[in-house]
């Protein structure tokens, strides 16, 4: 009884916040503010997908319509499920070839030489900070109808010309291969720093057995950076409907339509160039909506595979 009444009379300490807590805090204020003005605030925005709204009418003046433009969805046209097709074509596409920054990674890692290495690194990490304009520009120089493919093809005497560009059949692909180009060197130091996480004492154990240098990738690389893949597999998956709309944006021309509009085109093209402002945000809503199911999914699949989740 004594111990109690004396433990209840203690005071209770209050956590002291340290001034470099407070500092960075200050710090990290503006990066706040502007998640909220880019990502929370335009959320008030999903209430005209509510109205029929008409440009220059208030909303207080606008008739209130429910979930009209959310069973228009449904009922629409196919240009909405061939924009919905091709967003999972193509995310599927980046998936499949994912692999390829474990590989390259992989590569970077065993090279000897440092200076080569960093030169290799830095390299293929530029073309993640190029704009896609800058890439369309590229492309048009190489890959268009006077491009210096084809006017090497024509010195050459080939009657064969290359034209991606102008081309459906082949746009899923040569959209991969863009982004693939442009996003391999970045995507890899993720896996650079989790083969640098891997314990050092397990590569000398596996010299000291006689393992060659592809037994060492095999058995102790790769299952070092799986974790890291598979958390980042699991990532992409639940944004399989979002695209790069400024590198669908850049491309798109009216031979490849088909093919290269994806769903954030779509409500761009819905919204700003036919002026269907209501339809446009249910449509992003709704591809909102299935995002988020797909994210709370792929957390309770990463509980069973891994025992953790990601959120």
């Amino acid at each position: 009884m004594t111990s109690l009444t004396v433990s209840q009379s203690q005071p209770v300490k209050k956590k002291k916040v340290s001034r470099d807590g407070k500092l960075l805090f200050l710090l990290s204020i503006p990066f706040i503010v502007g998640m909220l003005v880019f990502n929370y605030f335009p959320v008030y925005g999903w209430v005209y997908a509510f109205f029929d709204y008409k440009p220059g009418v208030p909303l207080s003046a606008t008739p209130f319509v429910g979930l009209e433009h959310f069973k228009e969805i449904f009922t629409s046209s196919s240009d909405l499920v061939n924009a919905f097709v091709n967003t999972l074509a193509m995310n599927l596409l980046n998936l499949l070839f994912s692999p390829l920054a474990i590989i390259f990674a992989i590569m970077v890692n065993e090279v000897s030489s440092g200076k080569y290495k960093k030169f290799v690194q830095t390299f293929s990490t530029l073309p993640n900070f190029i704009s896609w304009v800058l890439v369309y520009s590229l492309a048009f120089a190489f890959f268009s109808s006077e491009g210096l493919i084809n006017m090497a093809f024509g010195k050459l005497g080939l009657d064969f010309t290359v034209q991606p560009m102008a081309n459906e059949s082949s746009t899923w692909m040569f959209q991969t291969f863009l982004t693939i180009w442009k996003t391999l060197g970045w995507n890899a130091i993720i896996y650079i720093a989790a083969i640098a996480g891997i314990d050092s004492e397990l590569y000398d154990a596996a010299r000291v057995d006689g393992a060659s240098r592809m037994r060492t990738i095999w058995h102790i690389t790769i299952p070092g950076v799986l974790p890291t893949f598979l958390v980042l597999t699991l990532l992409n998956i639940s944004n399989m409907l979002s695209s790069s709309f400024d590198q669908y944006f850049v491309f798109y021309n009216p031979l490849i339509a088909g093919k290269i509009e994806v769903l954030d085109y779509y409500a761009y093209r819905m919204g700003v160039i036919v002026g269907d402002y209501p339809y446009a945000t249910a449509v992003g809503i709704f591809k909102t909506a299935i995002s988020i199911i797909l994210l709370f999914s792929v957390n309770k699949l990463s509980k069973k595979l891994r025992g953790d989740s990601l959120i």
